[in-house]
């Protein structure tokens, strides 16, 4: 009989920014972690700190904008790795652009990885989340899932179509004892920002930290199975977004 409750966590996105954050704060806690990115390096990276934890660490490479292959590829992560008691979609990209300049590829990139790919890997854990009448499904959107902001538009509407996902699963599943979390942090300091898609000169030193995110998705996952924070949003003290 093993001392700690066994809770398993897979999170996408895990090889950097609030991905890798989270894996850490959860390894620290005890949560064994699946960690799903496209770089099978940096994850490898990340699962070498978190197995300092004592934790059961895997990774998987792989690419969540090819969303025809999301489903299945997420569904035999699960059955390799085990039951997956918490699901965290954290991965996404950030773009800028008016709306009257983004090219309709564009556009459709930044919906397929921020919103079509998170419904994906929620159908590829539910059935079996549903199968044990209880999970807890982590969607971290952004301050961008609640107001617009300017060149933003591509980025804006995912993250909204996100935030609409995510209080509809809420609704269809609390029946099934899963629960649905949408995590909303205003800018954080993470590499999004120095990504080609994005064009943006803003006080990184001001923003939320990956660690202090990753805090407050360990402390959700952590509540009284009877609660859940169904919507948070959290935002940097120093007045910025």
């Amino acid at each position: 009989m093993t001392s700690r409750i066994e809770r398993r966590a897979l999170i996408t996105g895990a090889s950097s920014g609030i991905g890798k954050a989270t894996a850490l704060a959860f390894a620290k806690a005890g949560i064994d972690l699946a960690l799903v990115s496209r770089s099978e390096a940096k994850l490898e990276a990340v699962a070498a700190e978190a197995r300092q934890s004592g934790v059961k660490v895997k990774t998987y490479p792989l690419d969540l904008s090819v969303v025809e292959q999301v489903k299945d590829q997420i569904s035999a992560i699960a059955a390799d790795f085990g039951p997956v008691h918490i699901l965290v979609n954290n991965a996404g990209m950030g773009y800028t652009g008016s709306l009257m300049s983004t090219p309709l590829e564009d556009w459709q990139r930044v919906l397929d990885l921020n919103l079509t790919s998170v419904l994906q890997c929620i159908q590829g854990i539910l059935p079996g989340m549903r199968d044990r009448q209880q999970g807890t499904i982590i969607n971290i959107i952004s301050i961008a899932g609640q107001q617009v902001f300017p060149n933003w538009g591509a980025y804006c509407a995912s993250k909204f179509g996100l935030m609409a996902l995510s209080k509809a699963l809420a609704a269809e599943e609390r029946a099934n004892g899963i629960r649905v979390s949408a995590i909303c942090p205003g800018s954080v300091n993470t590499p999004i920002w120095d990504t080609d898609t994005v064009q943006a000169d803003f006080d990184r030193s001001a923003m939320l930290t990956p660690e202090i995110v990753a805090q407050v998705i360990l402390q959700t996952v952590l509540l009284p199975e009877q609660a859940v924070i169904e919507e948070l949003t959290l935002m940097p003290n120093a007045g910025v977004f």
